[in-house]
């Protein structure tokens, strides 16, 4: 598994920022450079994108991102560690966090909870791996953009910039997307019908976990989102770690935490938060 690394790589206070289903590690550029100055900060490719392995498509289940994570986690010795995720990536860092003896010191979840909505798993499902390959970044990010509204308005400079990690140069010509077509296999399998008392199982099973959290918890929503609705939002801001929850308008799933709105947010938290956990294990 790759990863992108910020900041001081002997700083024992660290913070995982881990993208969405078919992102990569570089969507958290410029969150990553403002909390560089106060962290370290490590961006992982997930398996089956960026620049990490691709695996045999049944291993893309969150179970094996977790055991990953876990991996990672130990080699990075941190004293103190914040987690912030981003749809996939928070439901990782909610099972990290509902760990026995969790090593979160604090959580940000961005636009994901225990319940997903159903209408947001059908938009991606029917949006995503339609098209791989492109003749130019343009051309490839004009794609990119008619699914991925939900963002929320960017300029074209900036969207060229989330989108430029999206893309490797293809042997065949032009450029294609990054990540292994099959990590859409089991996702798919989500928006299918028949598959409605397994989702409600895991549904269940994520509540389980939310519910054990102890690490502070805040929770980023597009105020448009259409895969963390207002009820699952409002619902985690009163059970489990009772997440503190930031809204933005005009943005749906998700915010891409680019801007200084909101960047600033997360890293009031992550200081707040991870110098008590610092303090605590000095005394």
């Amino acid at each position: 598994m790759a990863y992108w690394e910020w900041g001081d790589a002997a700083n024992p206070d660290v913070v995982v920022c881990v993208h969405g289903l078919s992102r990569q590690g570089r969507d958290f550029d410029r969150l990553a450079l403002a909390l560089s100055a106060r962290f370290r900060v490590v961006c992982p490719d997930v398996a089956g994108r960026g620049r990490s392995q691709w695996l045999a498509p049944e291993q893309y289940q969150v179970e094996q991102y977790v055991s990953d994570m876990v991996t990672l986690l130990a080699r990075l010795r941190a004293r103190s560690l914040g987690w912030v995720g981003t749809s996939m990536g928070g439901l990782i860092g909610i099972a990290l966090g509902g760990l026995q003896q969790s090593p979160l010191s604090a959580l940000v979840l961005n636009d994901i909870g225990p319940t997903l909505a159903e209408a947001g798993l059908r938009r991606i499902a029917s949006s995503l791996g339609q098209k791989m390959h492109f003749a130019d970044l343009e051309q490839a990010a004009d794609a990119l953009w008619s699914v991925s509204q939900g963002f929320g308005p960017h300029s074209r400079a900036d969207w060229l910039e989330l989108c430029r990690p999206m893309l490797v140069d293809d042997p065949q010509g032009g450029v294609r997307l990054h990540y292994d077509p099959a990590i859409l296999q089991a996702f798919s399998r989500l928006a299918d019908p028949a598959a409605a008392p397994a989702l409600a199982a895991a549904e269940q099973a994520v509540w389980h976990l939310y519910d054990r959290i102890a690490a502070p918890t805040l929770l980023l929503r597009g105020a448009q989102s259409d895969i963390l609705d207002a009820d699952t939002a409002r619902a985690m801001g009163e059970r489990g770690p009772r997440a503190a929850l930031l809204q933005w308008p005009g943005v749906g799933h998700a915010p891409t935490l680019m801007t200084a709105q909101q960047i600033d947010p997360v890293l009031q938290f992550l200081q707040r938060h991870l110098a008590a956990g610092a303090a605590a294990d000095a005394r």
